[in-house]
């Protein structure tokens, strides 16, 4: 007997739903996609923490367990189901294939929740919608307020991710830059990393299913700056059809000039934040006051990127020597290298 579809959990507006989903398409792992608020979830196991997306599928015993965070549950897919792999196999492309995607679940996600909530055409567009994707057929009078709720509770959080009448301009450009630097990128290669996708192309897709796909603000922007990322984001959906042996990875030593490019927007932006938001946690403090392309960025700690930078900095010191050099050697003068200073010089 053929072993069930493990289930995802999630929602058309959850960029860490889509990212998953794109996944298990890519990789042809049998899964059932389940909207959350479907009374298909009633019977399922239920995470500690109530977060999208949730793998469900059968645990050693054969009893159903529940996980969630996307890139864990992608490296644990790699070690569970071999084949169409989405990490890079050499050492050196997975390391910068780890901080890419890390960029995109951390800090674009900044620019799509600011852009959906700080915005009021973007926030009227998301309450009207969001609360009817979890149940269709809910009474207008039930999804009206649902949404109104909703939305109150989310604009109310963001600064939570760091948008703020201080930051949001610099979140604004760098999202615009990082929407030309893909650009340019993708007139080279498919992909990040060559012919075939790796897990940072399906992080930085999750955000923009969002950005250039629902949000009226940032997607006008998109089809206007950058159409061409708008069709990779079409195509990135569903790649079930695509035969990755046929196609290579790029060599490390071979990585074009764009993706350097990339990498020193990481550096620019999310690298300074990672190491003053870790500081903060360290110390204490009850806000991250730091300096990002030459202004000045404020906003709460926030636990789960402390964790981020700790398993970057671990990832970089996994590295055999020789990797770990090359590594360097790509990351400097990008502003990434401060990630991995020794302390007291970053």
């Amino acid at each position: 007997m053929s072993e069930p579809p493990m289930r995802i959990v999630g929602a058309p507006g959850s960029p860490y739903s889509r990212k998953m989903r794109a996944v298990l398409r890519y990789r042809r792992i049998p899964h059932a996609w389940i909207n959350q608020g479907w009374p298909e979830t009633g019977g399922l196991p239920q995470p500690r923490v109530q977060l999208l997306p949730q793998l469900v599928f059968p645990g050693p015993d054969g009893a159903l367990i529940v996980r969630t965070d996307s890139s864990p549950l992608i490296r644990e897919l790699e070690r569970t189901h071999p084949g169409r792999s989405v990490i890079p196999p050499d050492p050196v492309a997975a390391f910068l294939d780890h901080l890419l995607e890390d960029y995109g679940d951390e800090w674009l996600t900044k620019a799509m929740f600011h852009y959906r909530w700080a915005f009021e055409a973007d926030a009227n567009n998301a309450a009207s919608i969001l609360p009817r994707w979890f149940r269709i057929d809910q009474s207008e009078e039930a999804a009206v307020a649902g949404g109104r709720g909703f939305a109150a509770r989310q604009i109310g959080r963001l600064g939570v991710v760091g948008s703020n009448a201080t930051t949001g301009p610099l979140i604004e450009e760098s999202y615009v830059r990082f929407l030309h630097l893909l650009d340019a990128h993708l007139t080279h290669t498919p992909f990040l990393f060559g012919q075939r996708p790796a897990s940072s192309d399906f992080g930085i897709f999750g955000q923009l299913t969002q950005l250039v796909g629902f949000d009226p603000t940032p997607t006008a922007i998109a089809r206007r700056e950058a159409p061409r990322v708008v069709a990779w984001v079409d195509v990135v959906e569903d790649l079930s059809g695509l035969e990755p042996d046929e196609r290579p990875w790029t060599a490390p030593g071979s990585l074009p000039a764009t993706l350097r490019d990339l990498l020193a927007e990481v550096g620019r932006v999310y690298a300074p934040f990672l190491v003053a938001n870790a500081a903060a946690l360290a110390s204490g403090a009850e806000r991250v006051e730091c300096t990002i392309d030459g202004r000045i960025w404020v906003q709460k700690p926030f636990p789960y990127q402390g964790k981020c930078l700790q398993w970057l900095r671990e990832a970089h010191e996994a590295l055999a020597p020789e990797a770990r050099g090359t590594v360097d050697a790509i990351l400097a003068g990008t502003g990434c290298e401060v990630l991995f200073a020794p302390p007291g010089r970053s």
